[in-house]
């Protein structure tokens, strides 16, 4: 039963996060501020990513209903935790890339909607990790990737919000591009200790539980 609970809850996180996300790519655009973009790509590599996790839940349950499965269910959730690892990884660099290239070709940034929104993304991640956190079991890589995700979310959002209104002060656009490469640097860096500790897991490495605890 509270394996389906963890679904019920992964799932409204899911969602909430996918529509915050949409929302922020959009305004990203249309406000022309890159820190907001690379929060709502961030978040989208999350929807993506909590939303394999949610899938990796069906997919267990499915499978060890059916009892014709023999092989490890937690390896399923082991690969969702790495495929999430990557999509990050990817979404990281692409973030990366367009913000040097913004260095040099500075934009207009409309700042007042960008904060707004950027806020509004803050809420929705700090909402989620309180429904996700009381599930946070270290056994479970997938509900502790989920949770890391929107944890990364809360501190890309913030960075956001700190860097535009930063650059609105001082009217210095420079350090919304600065704001998008440290969420980038910082999703990296997420990304690579989940990639090493899925991987650890898939390939039954010792001590691919042991260092569970360290960020």
């Amino acid at each position: 039963m509270e394996k389906h609970h963890h679904e019920k809850k992964t799932l409204w996180v899911v969602l909430l996060t996918a529509v915050t996300m949409v929302v922020e790519i959009i305004y990203g655009i249309i406000t022309n501020s890159m820190a907001l973009l690379a929060d709502g790509i961030h978040m989208g590599s999350h929807v993506l990513a909590i939303g394999l996790s949610w899938l990796a839940y069906v997919l267990v349950r499915r499978l060890s209903a059916s009892g014709t499965f023999k092989g490890e269910s937690k390896k399923i959730l082991s690969l969702s935790g790495y495929s999430s690892g990557l999509m990050l990884l990817i979404f990281a660099l692409v973030i990366m890339v367009e913000a040097i290239e913004r260095i040099f070709h500075p934009t207009d940034i409309v700042y007042k909607e960008a904060i707004l929104v950027a806020i509004i993304g803050l809420f929705v991640n700090i909402a989620s990790a309180f429904l996700l956190h009381h599930d946070h079991e270290h056994s479970d890589h997938n509900i502790r990737a989920a949770y890391l995700h929107v944890i990364a979310d809360a501190l890309t959002s913030l960075t956001a919000i700190i860097g535009l209104t930063a650059a609105m002060k001082w009217d210095i656009p420079f350090i919304d591009t600065v704001a998008a490469i440290i969420s980038s640097l910082v999703i990296i860096k997420w990304s690579v200790g989940l990639l090493k500790d899925s991987g650890a897991a898939l390939l039954d490495l010792p001590g691919s539980h042991e260092h569970h605890h360290h960020h």
